[in-house]
């Protein structure tokens, strides 16, 4: 006897095959390619969107969120967040050349990457979604402590271990404040081949409408590329990231 429940073996067919899929796919493409009615199929993808496991694009096309491939949907205002920044993403990365990145923090400093845009350059930065992050040595994590409360930050360090991951790792408590007023100074961080040498990230601040940083958004390219473009780098992700804070109400 087949004790599958038909609407939630449909849930889980959608979601393989959407992680199998390289581009965003139209929902008459779904209802062709997986022999669904068009009217459950439209079902699945809206409850799908509306737990964070799915996005819409402009052309009204689906495509997995890269929280869910590796276990976990967006939170609410997370959502949000995602769907403000993912055009400005995908241009930096066109325009760039790079890998584009984007995280939240928590009150216990501990980074959860939410989307990516993965350069299409034969060599490029990658990572994957839910591998651990430093915030003391990559650049997304100094964007995110330099803006972070001092209660959360004196907590911080008083926990962190400080452990040299390159030759070029910033692991002093003393140095890393310096770095952090620094970047609340400049408006970018910059971690270059401190977490893995012979990759260098530029991160900035997106702010929602109060002001508030809630997030980092972070260029990851080889540092053989950094060289000698960095200020064009710093440049078009401070845009980018002002452009996802306006999006969001900042500046209005």
């Amino acid at each position: 006897m087949n004790s599958e429940v038909k609407s939630a073996g449909r849930i889980l067919d959608l979601l393989e095959y959407l992680s199998l899929q390289r581009q965003p796919v139209s929902l008459s493409q779904i209802v062709r390619d997986l022999t669904l009615p068009k009217s459950s199929a439209h079902g699945l993808v809206q409850t799908l969107i509306a737990r964070g496991h799915l996005a819409q694009d402009e052309a009204g096309r689906y495509s997995l969120v890269e929280g869910s491939r590796h276990g976990f949907p967006f939170r609410p205002h997370e959502e949000e967040l995602v769907a403000a920044a993912r055009p400005y993403m995908e241009s930096l990365r066109d325009q760039s050349g790079e890998t584009v990145l984007l995280a939240t923090m928590n009150a216990h400093c501990d980074i959860r990457r939410l989307f990516k845009c993965v350069s299409r350059q034969p060599l490029r930065y990658d990572v994957n979604m839910g591998s651990p992050i430093t915030p003391y040595c990559t650049a997304t994590g100094r964007i995110l402590l330099a803006h972070a409360s001092s209660d959360v930050l004196d907590a911080y360090l008083a926990h962190e271990r400080f452990l040299t991951y390159t030759r070029f790792t910033v692991a002093n408590r003393a140095d890393l404040l310096r770095i952090l007023i620094k970047v609340r100074s400049d408006g970018y961080a910059v971690n270059n081949e401190e977490f893995i040498t012979g990759s260098t990230g530029i991160a900035a601040p997106v702010r929602d409408k109060a002001g508030t940083v809630i997030a980092a958004l972070n260029l990851g390219t080889l540092t053989s590329r950094f060289v000698g473009r960095q200020d064009v780098l710093i440049l078009m992700v401070r845009e980018t990231a002002l452009q996802i804070s306006r999006t969001l109400g900042y500046g209005r």
